[in-house]
């Protein structure tokens, strides 16, 4: 009997131990140990390893989260919130907020929602060093979590959770909590497309709609803003840890026949249910479709935690590349029209005044030319007036020299410009009197409310003012109206550096106190520097953008320009990364070119990299088309956040980041930012009006052309051109290159050229624009022409627009100069070819340059 009970003593005490051993998942990169405590299965250790030496995670956890409901939780917002001057937010008169705000503080987006229960748990089973697996049970349901190493991503683990109701109701499971982190910290953390930062906000509207600071409430995103589905948070020792649902798992954006933009698949977070920073993520969603379970269903859902000795924006590259393959999206896109031949389109359309709604008007004696604009204008009686690039206007009529535009577009346009500026000697000389004419009411009006922003003011003054005098040097008024705006621009500089957001016309108050201009204002005053030199407009330009490194770069807090979207951030951002550059071009202080890269990086979770690109077939308005064809992937917001235009209407297919991220793979050779303009520049025709070659705006219109912004058109001639001069310049090595003027106002970074001859292969040349003068045999091939002085070279830069090798011939057709060829030669090789039989083979991506002689 003794040796009965010894027995049994050693087996309960060997059970004892056995019960207390941790398990484990280790390889040479991370380890995470769990330890069985009372409460269950928690994480005692999370460990990565950074070069020689392991770091440790400072809180782990894993604790679980189910969300459990017996009804539909309620879709209404029950919660008000105050901006920082304590007003509700967000005003009465932006009523296309209202409807985005009331969804996205609803009880499921705030994360209030039905019942919380947490737990660690209970049953754990371990098979070798790669494999954990738990099972909980609770009074509603049984969950079931397995973990292991992806063999191909040693930093990742791959973690699949099933739930089985016991119960009818709605459910869903947060991911569980790997590690928590403090402020104290938090080196950065973002939800891409919502926001980033690296320190908290207290206000919860400046923190939820403008990004500026983390918010401390646990909200949930839609992956509709995500452009990357990676939320993420990176530690001051130097580890990211991030949470990537597997593909597929997310809405498909236009499933079958028609936009599933808005559908909510997926809930993403920064922090979990109780508020701890810890990327999460939620599946199915509370309330959503996939949620309302019955009694012994299962579903299933697979994520991983990405865990690397890395910065966020390599954690961002895994997600893009590795799980979803951005790269093999690119090549999928082909075009079936080349972009040269959609820029030469856009020209006869936009000299069509029926095709462009082109107006000339009589205003004060003047007559001014603007375009139709029948989107949402305060006070328009479907009688408002705008021109968008003043330097694609100027560039194309100096490239085509067409009568058209020389004679009857540019001096109602230039017109338009000098009246649209106050010079009447009060608060606002020199400033815009608005974006907008009213015909009927015959006056200038901004697009939201009767306010004047600075910003307005570098837009609508400097920048076009000083587009225009790149072409027209010796344009006395327009030099003097240069100089009055960037006196105001100087007279409205705070000591500081920073501008206000905007001031009421009536009564010269300061307005939108509750958010700060963390916008590239600044630039304004680079083009008073460039064009009148002045050196106190460089001074005060360089306090700005000092203002703005640690008020906006160091923050990750950035506003947008769209006044009907509240300024919700968006296309500035990217082009305050050119706005630096050019600013370190003149002053070649480091810190300029240093933030412009972080600003740019930054703006790549603009772009959507979501879901992966297939051949998968879909139906638009009728048409059949495949699903690389309308993909997202590769195109950037209005704006995104919870106030954008995104939330419904998807991306944009003005590109105007091209260019800037071209210029930024030279300078950095990061990858991601060729990818990221390629894909969005080309292979987009499923979204060009094929009778006029302009592209839609919004990714849900598909190919229904400018619709109510014809003036959109001069944008896309202005960002096309800059992204193909990069291009030449890229694949040139800086043989072929052409001198660029300044940024475009309000859609992004793209910049002027044809005002002064470029160099090809050392020989100076200005651009041209030439119907039918060269013809390629396949549509991916772009090309940019140039001449000399003398006009008797011509110089052909043949690119291919596409990943995979192209062979192509071209023809040339000199008639339409009047003029013979006498002589045909690749160029730097020198290389004579017969004019009859030009034979083109380019690797993906290639460039060769042809000069040809011509009497």
């Amino acid at each position: 009997m003794r040796y009965i009970c010894k027995i049994a003593f050693l087996t309960l005490c060997w059970l004892t131990t056995q019960a207390q051993q941790p398990i484990s998942l280790t390889n040479d990169r991370v380890k995470v140990i769990w330890t069985n405590t009372p409460k269950g299965w928690a994480i005692s250790q999370v460990s990565v390893r950074k070069g020689n030496q392991w770091v440790n995670l400072a809180a782990p956890s894993g604790e679980n989260t189910l969300l459990y409901a017996a009804e539909k939780p309620s879709e209404k917002a029950d919660t008000t919130f105050k901006d920082m001057t304590g007003q509700e937010f967000p005003g009465p008169k932006y009523h296309y907020q209202q409807e985005q705000w009331a969804e996205s503080t609803n009880p499921v987006s705030l994360n209030k929602a039905g019942q919380a229960i947490y737990f660690f748990p209970k049953s754990a089973t371990q098979t070798g060093k790669t494999n954990v697996a738990f099972q909980q049970e609770t009074d509603v349901a049984t969950i079931k979590t397995e973990w292991s190493f992806d063999p191909k991503y040693p930093t990742d683990i791959i973690v699949k959770q099933t739930i089985t109701p016991k119960k009818d109701g709605y459910f869903s499971l947060a991911s569980p909590t790997l590690a928590s982190t403090t402020e104290q910290n938090l080196a950065w953390a973002t939800v891409p497309g919502y926001f980033q930062g690296n320190k908290f906000q207290k206000n919860f509207a400046l923190a939820y709609a403008y990004g500026h600071g983390i918010p401390t409430l646990p909200v949930v995103y839609r992956e509709r803003c995500a452009s990357t589905l990676c939320p993420m948070v990176s530690t001051k020792n130097g580890v990211t840890i991030s949470v990537i649902p597997e593909p597929g798992l997310s809405r498909d954006p236009w499933a079958v026949d028609k936009s599933t933009q808005t559908h909510w698949n997926i809930g993403l977070s920064h922090m979990n249910r109780k508020a701890q920073l810890s990327p999460t993520l939620y599946y199915p969603v509370l309330g959503e479709s996939k949620s309302a379970m019955k009694t012994g269903d299962a579903i299933s859902y697979t994520f991983r935690y990405s865990l690397t000795d890395r910065d966020w924006f390599k954690a961002l590259n895994h997600a893009v590349y590795d799980i979803y393959q951005f790269k093999q999206s690119l090549a999928l896109r082909q075009s079936k029209q080349s972009l040269t031949n959609r820029i030469e389109k856009m020209h006869h359309y936009l000299t069509d005044s029926k095709t462009s709604l082109w107006n000339i008007e009589e205003f004060e004696g003047k007559k001014i030319g603007a375009q139709s604009y029948l989107g949402g204008v305060v006070g328009s009686n479907k009688d408002a007036m705008k021109n968008s690039d003043y330097g694609a206007m100027w560039m194309l009529a100096n490239a085509t020299h067409d009568p058209l535009l020389t004679k009857n577009v540019l001096p109602y346009a230039e017109n338009f410009k000098l009246a649209q500026q106050e010079t009447a000697d009060n608060f606002f000389k020199g400033a815009p009197e608005g974006q907008y004419y009213l015909a009927k009411a015959h006056k200038f009006v901004e697009e939201w409310g009767e306010v004047v922003e600075p910003m307005g003011l570098t837009y609508y003054t400097m920048l076009d003012i000083g587009n225009m005098l790149l072409f027209e040097p010796t344009n006395t008024e327009l030099k003097a109206r240069l100089r009055l705006g960037a006196d105001r621009l100087l007279s409205w500089q705070k000591p500081d550096g920073h501008w206000a957001v905007a001031y009421d016309r009536h009564s010269d108050q300061e307005v939108f106190k509750d958010i700060q201009d963390v916008r590239p204002t600044f630039y304004g005053l680079i083009v008073a520097y460039r064009m009148l030199n002045d050196p106190k407009y460089l001074a005060a330009a360089r306090k700005g953008a000092d203002w703005f490194l640690k008020n906006a770069i160091e923050t990750g807090s950035f506003l947008g320009v769209c006044g009907d979207a509240r300024y919700a951030p968006d296309f500035a951002t990217g082009q305050s990364a050119q706005a630096l550059l050019d600013l370190y071009d003149l002053t070649k202080d480091v810190r300029y070119k240093n933030a412009a890269i972080i600003a740019a990086k930054i703006y790549t979770t603009s772009i959507y990299t979501h879901p992966i690109a297939n051949h998968n077939p879909k139906t638009v308005n009728g048409t059949l088309r495949e699903d690389w064809e309308i993909s997202q992937t590769g195109l950037s917001f209005e704006h995104g956040g919870i106030f954008g235009s995104a939330n419904r209407a998807g991306p944009i297919q003005l590109c105007s980041h091209a260019g800037l991220f071209i210029r930024m793979y030279q300078l950095t050779k990061e990858p991601i930012f060729a990818d990221m303009a390629r894909a969005g520049a080309i292979g987009r025709d499923a979204f060009v009006e094929p009778k006029t070659s302009v592209a839609s705006y919004y990714w849900n219109a598909m190919n229904r052309g400018a619709g109510p912004y014809p003036h959109h058109a001069w944008w896309q001639i202005g960002w096309l051109t800059d992204y193909l001069l990069a291009e030449a310049e890229l694949r040139s090595a800086g043989k072929v290159t052409f001198p660029r003027g300044f940024v475009t106002p309000k859609v992004g970074p793209h910049q002027t050229y044809g005002f002064k001859a470029g160099t090809v292969y050392g020989q100076p040349a200005t651009l041209l624009i030439q119907d039918s003068l060269v013809q390629p045999s396949s549509p991916v091939i772009d090309y940019v022409l140039a001449r000399s002085a003398d006009q008797k070279k011509l110089y052909v830069v043949l690119q291919n627009n596409r990943a995979q090798p192209t062979t192509a011939t071209i023809k040339l057709n000199p008639d339409v100069l009047n003029k013979r060829i006498t002589e045909v030669k690749w160029i730097p090789t020198n290389q004579v070819i017969s004019a009859d039989a030009i034979s083109l083979d380019l690797p993906g991506f290639g460039q060769q340059v042809l000069e040809i002689d011509l009497q």
